[in-house]
């Protein structure tokens, strides 16, 4: 007796379907959020799609890869491959800066079928007189498919198929000449079609290949304690250039407010002379799309990008949404923010902290879509001056919708642009503003700093579904995060998670030149804040103080720059270290990168103990290559210059911290 919950599934009175579509296509890769979002990748990365593709019976199934820009007519077609269990893939090199659409089509290939059957009963020594008529029929098919030459090879061969003496019959059935003729023009009349047409956002090639270095222009005045301008900022660009950086960071570089002005140390009463936060954004001098008068004029600033430009150098501008209380829009755009019951506006804070020289903006106000365009409006105004790439400040503090709909109207019009959301906040919330279109996405990497936290990290980062949407850009430092590994001043420590940020993350910055300086003082102890900190002064850097790292980041540049291996992300492969006794060293770890042609490969080992010398058994993945365990290969440590000859794959490893952490081999393997 069935029971009385059972129901079954309601059967389709119409047939609206063509029911001789009998390929299943399932499983497509990168689909994210069911097709919701677009995957990304930068201009000219390979792109690569799989799926799981199969049909009912023994028939042979051929499948292909289709994509184009969006509102192009004309798909472009690639054939995919079986990888095994049903799994078939194909790539391509992405194109320019756009919006592209991909999706998968498989059918059933009745030639290939019948000539897998004919091999079959060739083999079996049956007669194949008949089965060589079936295989004449289909190709007369073909032929009236084809196009060319083609048409008239076709056409030949379905006489020798059908006339021709036995043994010149079965030659030219399986012939790679009749072969290859019926893969050019195949049925395709009955083809299943994947249900979704998927995305892909291509970005600029700085969106996943990027160095960036962060400076506030205030402090770079041509005498010490002067207000830095524009124009004094240009003098430092070929050493900024010269150490292997292209992109600069600027904080905010309009007018600070005068309210609630914070002083030195982020006291809250500032002297006469503190120039403020310049995270405080307005005065009656403008707002968001006016400049700070004691960096100079607009024209200055455009000048300046232009010489960046020159340098080989993009300038990515601070967008801090949030208003000091004098900016101009709290005057002519009230209804923007929070007002409480004593007539005064909400300002930021998080208690027991006040940032009362802040004013977050409402985004329920009721005036939101006037909001919207002049938030947006602020991007295509910097954009009009030459910037094509804005960090964002907390942009998880804002609305979603918004980030959504503003980046994706924007890149409508101006693909190349590039948005890094700094949002150090929880995964999911860092996961959607990726979804939504930052191209680059601050991280976890600041605190992750034992060797089991980062591999973890980085398998999450390039083996889940993060590495088609979510990419990392690693900071070992910013203005507001000290972290405690760094602040016991140690050198090496500083050159250590320098060379961990290059070498893992083909995207990584840092704030300097606080970081090369090896700067390391906490406004407390517990606090990860730098006392006397550049956000709240104008600070006077000597460049060439003793001690400083500024070589070794332009060495670890440099071998970035030379090698496609370290210029990607996802292909990491962490490689075993013993330390003895079969024990897996703790401080001692090493992985390996490729570059997309397997021509670059580079092995990275780091001693994360800046304070003790550490050696131990490394074994390097030979099988990743398709080499023997015994195999004998050539290493060069692009740091020292020095080269080695490995003989198999395990080989000893030893790096004293106070000479070089870090090894970066390239490994030169028989090809």
């Amino acid at each position: 007796m069935k029971s009385d919950f059972f129901q079954p599934a309601p059967l389709r009175s119409e047939l609206s379907f063509d029911g001789r579509r009998r390929v299943i296509i399932d499983r497509v890769s990168p689909e994210i959020d069911g097709g919701r979002f677009p995957a990304k990748r930068a201009s000219g990365e390979r792109m690569i799609v799989e799926a799981d593709i199969f049909t009912d019976g023994a028939d042979t199934v051929e499948a292909e890869l289709l994509y184009r820009p969006c509102g192009a007519k004309d798909w472009v077609s690639v054939s995919m491959s079986p990888l095994g269990n049903d799994l078939w893939t194909a790539s391509f090199i992405t194109g320019a800066p756009g919006s592209y659409e991909y999706t998968v089509r498989a059918w059933v290939d009745h030639f290939l079928t019948w000539q897998k059957g004919l091999k079959k009963k060739i083999d079996a020594g049956q007669d194949v007189a008949i089965d060589l008529k079936i295989g004449a029929a289909i190709v007369e098919l073909g032929a009236a498919r084809a196009k060319g030459e083609d048409a008239g090879t076709l056409h030949h061969h379905v006489g020798i198929l059908t006339v021709g003496d036995p043994v010149t019959a079965v030659d030219a059935a399986l012939g790679e000449e009749l072969t290859a003729a019926m893969q050019r023009c195949p049925d395709k009349s009955i083809a299943t079609m994947y249900e979704k047409v998927l995305l892909l956002q291509v970005d600029q090639r700085k969106a996943g290949f990027s160095t960036w270095y962060e400076f506030f222009p205030r402090s770079w005045g041509s005498e010490p304690g002067r207000h830095g301008t524009f124009r004094d900022c240009m003098t430092i660009l070929p050493r900024i250039s010269q150490m292997g950086f292209d992109v600069v960071y600027l904080p905010p570089i309009h007018p600070i407010g005068q309210t609630k002005r914070k002083g030195r140390n982020n006291s809250l009463v500032a002297a006469p002379d503190d120039p403020g936060s310049c995270w405080a954004i307005g005065s009656a001098d403008g707002g968001h799309t006016a400049v700070h008068p004691e960096l100079g004029s607009m024209e200055d600033f455009e000048a300046f990008v232009r010489e960046a430009e020159l340098n080989g150098i993009s300038v990515a501008l601070d967008i801090a949404f949030q208003c000091s209380p004098d900016h101009p829009w709290v005057l002519e755009h009230p209804q923007w923010f929070r007002w409480r019951p004593d007539g005064t506006v909400q300002f930021a804070e998080n208690p027991p902290k006040r940032y009362e020289d802040i004013l977050p903006i409402d985004f329920e106000t009721k005036d939101w879509q006037n909001l919207w365009t002049e938030l947006r409006g602020v991007f295509l105004f910097w954009i009009g001056k030459g910037v094509k790439i804005f960090r964002v400040d907390n942009p998880h503090t804002k609305a979603f919708p918004f980030w959504e709909w503003a980046i994706g109207t924007i890149r409508d019009a101006h693909p190349d642009t590039v948005f890094l959301a700094e949002a150090f906040t929880r995964p999911k919330l860092m996961a959607r503003l990726a979804k939504a279109g930052y191209t680059q996405s601050y991280s976890y990497f600041t605190w992750r700093n034992n060797k089991h936290d980062l591999q973890q990290y980085l398998t999450e980062l390039t083996r889940t579904e993060l590495r088609d949407f979510m990419r990392p850009n690693f900071w070992p430092n910013t203005p507001d995060i000290l972290h405690e590994e760094l602040q016991s001043g140690s050198r090496a420590k500083f050159i250590i998670r320098m060379a961990l940020a290059a070498t893992l993350s083909s995207n990584y910055g840092m704030y300097g030149p606080a970081y090369e300086l090896c700067e390391h003082l906490p406004v407390a102890h517990g606090k990860e804040e730098y006392i006397d900190s550049e956000k709240y002064e104008i600070k006077s850097w000597d460049l060439d103080r003793p001690g400083n790292i500024r070589a070794e980041i332009t060495a670890v540049n440099r071998i970035r720059r030379e090698h496609p291996a370290l210029q990607q992300t996802a292909d990491i492969t962490f490689v075993r270290i013993d330390a003895g006794e079969g024990r897996e060293h703790e401080q001692l770890m090493g992985y390996v990168k490729r570059s997309d042609d397997g021509r670059d490969v580079i092995l990275t080992v780091v001693n994360l103990d800046d304070h003790h010398t550490q050696g131990g058994w490394l074994r390097f993945p030979l099988e990743l290559f398709g080499l023997p365990h015994t195999q004998q290969f050539m290493v060069e440590d692009l740091l020292s210059g020095n080269s080695f000859t490995w003989n198999g794959e395990w080989n000893f490893i030893e790096l004293n911290p106070h000479h070089m952490p870090v090894h970066i081999f390239s490994v030169k393997l028989p090809s």
